[in-house]
């Protein structure tokens, strides 16, 4: 049996997928979350085999959430199940442990078959994403949000979001200065000059809604 946790911030893609899911006689639905920390909170209680997770949280970004799990929990697979196109966060998820990459537009039966897949400890890598994959390989021509590092790209989210530095700084348990000084590094290689300009930049690149 497949221990499944749903993470999705909207109740109706929730029991959608746990009604699906109840067909499959290997599958069982053992948590649902609709933000990061109730997503950590579930991998802490060590009550699944594979979790389901959209990268737009309430509460912090996929990426964030990602890191904190693949922290305290390495080995759970983890499959990103996503609204945004490929071409927006697939290479860089893969490359940060997501075990897969899936764009909500996909046919149902996929899921069911990247959860088994992933649920052996192997990469589903859909033909979109593998070509991404390769591109990457051989192309030196990255937007420059791919330049960032992990952290650096959780501190970009949230300040295209709307965060301030002092609230940032509480929740990833860093201190202000800290966080300014990623700003700043954010700020220069991307180029910009605001707070204002990582929005439109972020909006502009899909990487917010």
């Amino acid at each position: 049996m497949i221990r499944i946790a749903i993470v999705d911030d909207h109740q109706i893609v929730r029991s959608g997928l746990r009604g699906f899911f109840s067909d499959q006689s290997d599958f069982e639905v053992t948590a649902e979350a609709a933000t990061g920390r109730e997503a950590i909170d579930i991998v802490r209680r060590g009550e699944v085999d594979v979790i389901l997770m959209d990268i737009s949280l309430p509460d912090q970004s996929g990426v964030e959430t990602l890191a904190a799990i693949k922290a305290r929990a390495p080995d759970i697979p983890v499959l990103v199940l996503s609204g945004f196109p490929e071409t927006h966060y697939a290479t860089m998820l893969i490359k940060q442990g997501a075990s897969g990459y899936l764009n909500k537009e996909c046919a149902p039966e996929e899921i069911v078959k990247a959860i088994r897949v992933v649920a052996q400890g192997r990469r589903y890598i859909t033909p979109a994403v593998a070509e991404l994959l390769a591109d990457g390989l051989t192309s030196s021509d990255k937007p420059p949000h791919e330049l960032l590092s992990e952290r650096e790209t959780q501190v970009f989210l949230r300040l295209a979001k709307g965060e301030t530095i002092g609230h940032i700084a509480e929740q990833m348990f860093l201190s202000v200065k800290t966080v300014s000084t990623y700003r700043t590094r954010i700020l220069n290689k991307l180029q910009l000059q605001s707070n204002s300009d990582l929005t439109y930049y972020a909006l502009k690149n899909g990487l917010i809604q």
